[in-house]
């Protein structure tokens, strides 16, 4: 491991979820980790969102390629470039989730923007309006509150799962397209993850979750499949 900016390692060091911890963590300590070492020494399944979870902390992570234990050649991940130049706008994210969560919630409340839903603020998860893969943190040199949303548990992985099955994801980069989605903007949206859909997303709440699980056991009589969030 080269010598890395201190202000880089106190950033590093500010991350507490376990996730992306993890993955800093184990590169700190043997220079890069691989995909097999992700799902097999850690249990995660899907490590580019791993990796996605650390590179939303605003650390750079490179990808390179390595032979496994097979022979076979897997992913691998690396800090980026952390020089003192490129680390001027990194240094000032240590904190910043608090930051912007109470900016959110003073002007939004305590509640998820997709489900609407209100929820306490400490189970509320900050997240990229666009996919940081597609956006980065934005064009502008200042991280801008307006920027993010603020999700429920369930909320963030059905938009993880379907922004990670997107074309603009996987190939395409266009921050444009990511504007008029749902996941960044249900409020005014022309398609979900690039597919001519409109989306109603109910949540069944204290009294009314026995009238859901009623429809629920009606719709397994009929045979028919009842939505839901994971």
């Amino acid at each position: 491991m080269p010598d890395l900016p201190k202000d880089f390692i106190a950033l590093c060091h500010s991350v507490t979820a376990k996730r992306p911890k993890t993955v800093i963590d184990h590169i700190l300590k043997y220079g890069f980790i691989t995909t097999e070492e992700l799902k097999e020494t850690y249990g995660y399944n899907h490590p580019p969102r791993a990796v996605r979870d650390v590179r939303e902390h605003s650390i750079p992570i490179e990808t390179f390629r390595v032979t496994d234990s097979d022979g076979r050649s897997i992913a691998a991940y690396r800090f980026g470039d952390v020089t003192e130049r490129r680390f001027t706008k990194l240094s000032g994210r240590t904190g910043l989730s608090k930051k912007i969560r109470k900016a959110l919630i003073e002007k939004y409340g305590s509640k998820c923007f997709i489900y609407l839903e209100e929820i306490d603020k400490r189970e509320l998860q900050i997240d990229h309006r666009i996919p940081y893969e597609v956006g980065g943190d934005g064009q502008s040199s200042e991280l801008n509150p307006e920027d993010f949303m603020l999700l429920s548990g369930s909320a963030n992985r059905a938009k993880s799962w379907s922004c990670e099955h997107c074309d603009n994801w996987n190939n395409i980069k266009n921050r444009a397209i990511c504007l008029t989605c749902y996941w960044a903007y249900p409020e005014n949206y022309t398609h979900v993850a690039m597919r001519q859909l409109r989306r109603i997303d109910l949540v069944w709440q204290g009294d009314e979750i026995d009238i859901y699980e009623k429809l629920k056991a009606k719709a397994h009589s009929l045979e028919k499949e009842v939505p839901f969030c994971w």
